[in-house]
């Protein structure tokens, strides 16, 4: 979450008129994330969460989440639904961007997570997975293998004022990423950014899931390499493996991986590594000073990736053979 644009309080009263929202009270923005724009609204009934969809949200995509949302939570996800206006769409106009009403979920996130929370985690991704089976609308996954030279090309120009060599380093694992990419695995809907601060917990008891704004249709393995990237490293760079069996283990409590995702992880926590070190060097580099929002070092998930170039065996991970 994000605030890129502003909103004055008169057009968010005005907007608000045409929902069933109560009447407002205050408004505070949200700088946590990247992508959208994001404020907590308190009003005469529920908090709500007020998102404007910018920057690599694309409005044509915003069916598919706002959709899959609902599908997830009537088959028991527990997840923000998005709010109906007055006459029945989902989405509306605020500020000169497309705009959404959510419901607030009640949690925090975690800022040290422990292998009993990404126990939890890992069962929750993996019951979104089974509750997405089914729903009508797909998205592909433009952040997955085949999109990420053309966000390479990007910031490939500047790469080395972020560290000298990373030309050479990035061209390079593209290439073999390419080539050993896995195909024919179980493929569904991911959510594709399970991050910490995309789960809420009450206490140790995880409360639900939140922002899927890169969901999407792709391999479901890839998803648990982003998770295993996500929660299972700590502070100094050190993957820990008592988390990474939690996580697993977790997940297969629900959907045991097959084995050839099993074998396919390495490479695929090798991708999603180079994934989000793609995303954030890009907004490193273009993020205008001012905005109101935290931007993240790249080179966290640099290290991530040349940990899993190092990996052996999936066993390494903390999985069971």
């Amino acid at each position: 979450m994000a605030v890129y644009t502003d909103i004055a309080e008169d057009d968010l009263k005005w907007f608000l008129t045409e929902y069933d929202a109560g009447t407002l009270l205050s408004y505070k923005g949200i700088a946590e994330g990247v992508e959208n724009s994001n404020f907590l609204l308190h009003t005469s009934r529920d908090p709500l969460i007020l998102t404007l969809y910018e920057k690599r949200v694309e409005k044509s995509d915003l069916p598919f989440f706002l959709g899959l949302m609902q599908h997830l939570s009537a088959r028991g996800l527990s997840c923000p639904l998005p709010l109906p206006r007055r006459d029945g769409a989902l989405l509306g106009s605020l500020s000169g961007r497309p705009a959404a009403l959510i419901s607030f979920l009640e949690g925090m996130w975690l800022r040290k997570p422990e292998a009993k929370h990404c126990r939890e985690v890992g069962r929750a991704l993996a019951e979104m997975h089974v509750a997405g089976d089914g729903f009508a609308l797909t998205r592909a996954n433009a952040l997955s293998i085949d999109g990420w030279r053309g966000l390479w090309k990007k910031s490939e120009a500047r790469a080395g004022e972020v560290e000298p060599g990373l030309q050479t380093e990035i061209r390079s694992e593209l290439d073999v990423l390419s080539a050993a990419w896995p195909s024919g695995l179980p493929a569904g809907v991911i959510h594709a950014d399970l991050f910490p601060d995309n789960v809420f917990f009450l206490g140790d008891q995880l409360s639900g899931l939140i922002d899927f704004y890169f969901a999407c249709n792709d391999l479901l393995a890839y998803d648990v390499s982003i998770c295993l990237n996500a929660w299972c490293f700590e502070k100094d760079g050190a993957y820990n493996i008592t988390k990474g069996t939690a996580m697993l283990e977790g997940y297969q409590s629900v959907r045991p991986l097959s084995d050839a995702e099993i074998s396919a992880l390495p490479v695929l926590s090798r991708g999603s590594a180079l994934r989000f070190f793609l995303t954030r060097l890009y907004d490193w580099l273009t993020t205008p000073e001012g905005a109101m929002v935290t931007k993240k070092d790249p080179l966290e998930y640099l290290r991530k990736l040349r940990f899993h170039r190092q990996i052996k065996s999936p066993a390494e991970y903390g999985l069971s053979l």
